[in-house]
This record gives structure tokens, C-alpha cells and sequence, in this order.
């Protein structure tokens, strides 16, 4: 098990939202760990800004629900590796949407812009475990076995 130090922001009395540290395209990014979400979501805005080709992203044809909508195009692009401090994997398909909303809620709070969210597709499959009270996060190296 890695352990992960995350950041707890207070969202101005509007709840809380988990902020991890990744490392993706070799870049550091802010993250929001969300286990909510059932699939990990990178930002299309922010991706095609680290150098990525548009040809990188396949278009799933499936408009994405959550976020304030139920009409946003999504692609599919896979990672060949995202590294949290000393805990990564590898070959992973994530979901890129646009996030801008995300952000610009986000920069009106004069919080750090976020690359996406981290969501239940890792969490479950590396046997995640949130301590709130110690602000950090476990996670397996490898995946756990489900039946």
C-alpha cells in the first residue's frame, strides 16, 4: 500500500473537495479525487495544452452525463502511465471531457486549476481507502481481485 497525502479544500461552506498531486505527460497537475464519479476524466482543454494531438483522443460518440449536463461530447484517450508521489499505473483508458466549467468555478474561488478527477474506475480497482482525519489516501500497487 502507498500512502497518499491529499489536500482537503473547504469549497467556501459549500462542502469539500479532495485535491491530490498527479503526474501526467511527465507534467505535475492538481487532480480532485472523486469517488463519485465512475470514470477518471482529464480535461480536453488542458490535455491538447501538454502537447497531445487531437488525432490522440477517440471520440466515443456517447454524450456524458454529470456535471451540469447531459449533452457534452467525450473522447477516449489512453495514458500510458499516471504517477501519484510514489504509487502509479499504467496503460490506463480515461474519459477527456471539457472541464472549463470546473475551472472557471474553481479560478472564481482562487483555488489551483485542476487537470480532472480521479474516480471510482482507480479507486475501486486499487483498493482505495480515504482517511479524512489524517488527509490521506491509500492505494494497492496492484489491482484487487474481484469476483
Amino acid at each position: 500500500m502507498t500512502i497518499i497525502p491529499f489536500t482537503l479544500l473547504n469549497l467556501q461552506g459549500d462542502g469539500y473537495h479532495i485535491i491530490i498531486d498527479v503526474e501526467i505527460f511527465d507534467t505535475p497537475f492538481k487532480m480532485v479525487l472523486d469517488t463519485g464519479a465512475s470514470k477518471t476524466v482529464l480535461d480536453k482543454t488542458t490535455v491538447m495544452a501538454s502537447g497531445l494531438a487531437e488525432h490522440d483522443l477517440q471520440s466515443t460518440n456517447i454524450l456524458s452525463t454529470g456535471l451540469g449536463t447531459n449533452s457534452m461530447e467525450s473522447f477516449t484517450l489512453h495514458l500510458p502511465k499516471i504517477k501519484i508521489q510514489d504509487w502509479q499505473t499504467k496503460k490506463i483508458d480515461v474519459a477527456v471531457l471539457d472541464l472549463s466549467a470546473i475551472n472557471y468555478a474553481y479560478g472564481q474561488m482562487e483555488l489551483p486549476l485542476v487537470i480532472g478527477v480521479l474516480g471510482g474506475d482507480i479507486l475501486t480497482r486499487y483498493g482505495a481507502v480515504i482517511d479524512y482525519n489524517k488527509c490521506t489516501i491509500k492505494l494497492r500497487s496492484r489491482p484487487v481481485r474481484r469476483s
